[in-house]
């Protein structure tokens, strides 16, 4: 036995507990959490201790419900405290957390709680109107008064039910757009989201002087892991509900911020306050101290650049999806790039990155992407035939085409059905659906274009039954649309044409669509 335990070494299961343990026994007494002020049932401010011990209620009232090891809760919510608390009360105590994106209209959130079978359900006061009807086991308004007992602080020295910690369950189910008309469950387990997370942390170089500024969606796979790996370092976490240019720069000033992540339109967002600040002769805070991570679509150099010169700040840009918990690659400037002037340097920065640590990426004989990495997910909870076709010989087939420029990755494409608008993931076949659910559309076909604020943006090409010829309104079909989707699916535009591209198979080419709106660009992706 004692050769055994020499040989193997001591295997301790990764869990993400080990992120609020550690930063409740390093830093008690440090501010956890700045909640949005404000808001029904604002937290105020937290300590790590503190933090902890509501964690630790929050599964001490699970226990009580009978909703045990293995469950899921459900929460639709923006940012905010309850929901960094929900990361430790819930996933951290073996219970499964399903983080669902406050956009969604109730039959979308309906579905999602139903398919993953959630117990539990935490709505934000905010969303709660428009998902009347939407229920579960056990609802809570998460307003500081429906919800007070549940997220209370424990008693000192109590402790939840047991769990016996498995770096192989599964931590939280997020479910994300796909080609389907209905979303897909992604299976992460405590071993994607730790390794995940301490990569991410790594390679974004997060320490305990850090101040994070919560500008990404928490529900977007799990804040990329950052909510794990800046509690694990006793960072102050500042948290904002909406995206919104001035209060970001306002934030970076009182609270002194010095990471945050998000989507390019989050960057428009700062860029144009920035603008406005010089134009009063106002100044802009965090030179040389902010560090702002990218993804969700690569962002254009001429934007890089502008961070760079304008803001003072510098930019990391990643690549990933919720399917790799997310991180795959990281792009942020060497020591080689010091010398190189601001363009060269964002051209360079605009690649989606090289491989992190623990990934390996690769590109098929077609194009495709692809990765092998311990932050791949388990698969697609309930769908083992979709897991099948994305998990195969050991790789991850990511649906985005490229080529690797030696150790980088760069994205030229996008083979999956799938339109990027303002970091959201948006089915063009569900956007589809909805339009031939309207009578006078006779074809439809959804794409991405070009667009400076959101990256891209939906658009529809549609050809009208004869008889609704020249009596319906483009914005007759996007009034539709919003009647039926969350809003941000619906297009932006409406264009009629007299006929689609198909193949002798009846195949819709959607590159013939969606070529004339990409011309002289380099990639298909905005």
């Amino acid at each position: 036995m004692t050769a055994l335990v020499l040989r193997r070494g001591m295997l301790v299961p990764l869990t993400v507990s080990d992120f609020i343990e550690r930063g409740a026994l390093a830093f008690p007494d440090r501010v956890a959490v700045v909640d949005e002020p404000e808001v029904p049932g604002s937290l105020g401010r937290l300590s790590y201790r503190e933090l902890a011990a509501r964690a630790t209620g929050l599964a001490l009232r699970l226990d009580e419900l009978g909703v045990g090891v293995g469950a899921r809760v459900a929460i639709v919510s923006p940012n905010s405290a309850r929901f960094l608390i929900t990361f430790f009360g819930v996933s951290g105590t073996g219970r499964v957390l399903v983080p669902i994106n406050f956009r969604l209209n109730a039959d979308e959130v309906g579905y999602i709680v139903e398919h993953s079978g959630a117990e539990v359900l935490l709505i934000d006061p905010e969303v709660a109107p428009s998902l009347e009807g939407v229920s579960a086991e056990h609802l809570f308004l998460l307003d500081g008064t429906d919800d007070g007992e549940l997220f209370a602080p424990a008693p000192p020295g109590s402790s939840p039910a047991g769990w016996e910690a498995d770096e192989n369950a599964t931590c939280s189910i997020n479910y994300t757009s796909g080609t389907t008309a209905r979303p897909k469950g992604v299976e992460l387990t405590h071993r994607n989201c730790t390794l995940n997370a301490m990569a991410f942390g790594w390679h974004t170089t997060v320490t305990d002087r850090d101040v994070l500024l919560h500008t990404l969606p928490m529900f977007h796979c799990n804040g990329w892991g950052m909510p794990y790996a800046a509690t694990g370092m006793g960072v102050r976490q500042v948290v904002q509900r909406k995206i919104d240019g001035e209060v970001i720069l306002e934030r970076v000033e009182t609270e002194g911020v010095t990471i945050m992540c998000g989507a390019p339109a989050v960057v428009t967002a700062i860029l144009d306050a920035a603008e406005r600040r010089r134009a009063k002769a106002k100044e802009i805070p965090g030179a040389d101290r902010v560090r702002l991570v990218v993804a969700g679509a690569p962002p254009p150099s001429s934007v890089i650049e502008r961070v760079e010169t304008e803001l003072r700040w510098e930019l990391i840009q990643i690549y990933g999806l919720t399917e790799t918990s997310p991180l795959l690659t990281i792009n942020r400037s060497p020591l080689e790039w010091d010398g190189l002037d601001s363009a060269a340097r964002a051209r360079n920065l605009s690649r989606a990155g090289v491989p992190a640590i623990g990934v390996r990426m690769a590109v098929d004989e077609e194009g495709e992407v692809l990765a092998r990495s311990n932050h791949v997910f388990a698969g697609y909870w309930q769908q083992p035939e979709d897991s099948a076709r994305v998990l195969v010989d050991g790789w991850f087939h990511t649906g985005d085409g490229g080529h690797l420029d030696g150790p980088f990755v760069v994205i030229s494409d996008r083979k999956k059905d799938v339109i990027i608008t303002g970091g959201e993931n948006v089915s063009s076949i569900e956007v589809e659906d909805a339009l031939y659910s309207h009578p006078a559309v006779a074809e439809a076909a959804v794409i991405g274009v070009p667009d400076e604020k959101w990256g891209e943006t939906v658009k529809a090409l549609v050809v009208l039954r004869p008889e609704h010829v020249g009596s319906l309104q483009p914005e007759a079909l996007i009034e539709h649309c919003r009647g039926i989707l969350a809003h941000f699916k619906c297009p932006t535009s409406v264009e009629f044409r007299q006929t689609l591209p198909r193949t002798a198979t009846g195949k819709l080419q959607k590159f013939k669509l969606r070529q004339p709106y990409w011309e002289g660009r380099e990639r298909l992706v905005n």
